[in-house]
């Protein structure tokens, strides 16, 4: 499988890489000669930048389109499948499937279906662990209405974490956009919700893990 590196991670491994550069150049001038210290400093900072190169990878990934279908738009396990009322936008009773995406997940978000960007809000908030259900309201995220191909209307949540602290978020109202393609990137732990008609037929259930535009998650 081909791998590439997001470009949402390229300021961030620049910046880590020129930190791990600083921190060998201060620990010699420190204590030229070399110490067991040493060693395990610069094993650290190896695998501090493996994590970082790891964790903004961007796998090669075939992506089908399928009308009538809602694909996951992350990696990661399924924390909760229940109806709920979506309040920020459609305010009506949903089906919400919450998606956790631990720091080791690709955390690419993809459109789970094709149609129209109808909303688009970034709310600031609070940085509670994603996988609580109160994060879902009281975190910083960013909300994306859609109207698919189908005119079925659903909304995509992105919501930091305990450790995110940035949100980005590609999507423009009024924008096309095609199921599968990138619609955001959040940095270093998180969570999405998906909101779709409590008529759709709903795919997995808790505890499965999916893939960002791979698993299918609902039929209309």
């Amino acid at each position: 499988m081909k791998m590439r590196i997001h470009k949402e991670g390229y300021t961030t491994i620049l910046l880590t890489f020129l930190m791990i550069i600083a921190a060998v150049i201060v620990s010699n001038v420190i204590q030229e000669q070399q110490t067991v210290y040493h060693y395990v400093l610069y094993v650290f900072l190896s695998i501090l930048f493996l994590f970082i190169l790891f964790f903004f990878r961007s796998p090669a990934r075939k992506i089908v389109t399928m009308p009538g279908i809602v694909l996951s738009a992350a990696d990661g396990k399924v924390v909760a499948v229940e109806n709920t009322t979506e309040d920020e936008y459609f305010h009506k009773e949903m089906t919400q499937i919450s998606v956790f995406m631990s720091p080791l997940k690709t955390h690419l978000n993809r459109y789970p279906v094709s149609g129209i960007i109808d909303y688009v809000k970034h709310s600031p908030g609070k940085y509670f662990i994603a996988w609580l259900p109160k994060s879902s309201e009281l975190n910083e995220r960013n909300s994306v209405a859609i109207t698919a191909e189908n005119q079925k209307p659903i909304l995509v949540r992105q919501i930091a974490g305990a450790v995110a602290r940035r949100i980005v978020s590609y999507s423009r109202p009024g924008d096309m956009v095609q199921q599968g393609e990138e619609l955001g990137f959040i940095k270093f732990g998180s969570r999405v919700d998906l909101f779709v008609p409590v008529d759709a037929e709903i795919i997995v259930k808790t505890g499965d893990n999916v893939k960002a535009g791979k698993t299918v998650i609902a039929k209309f």
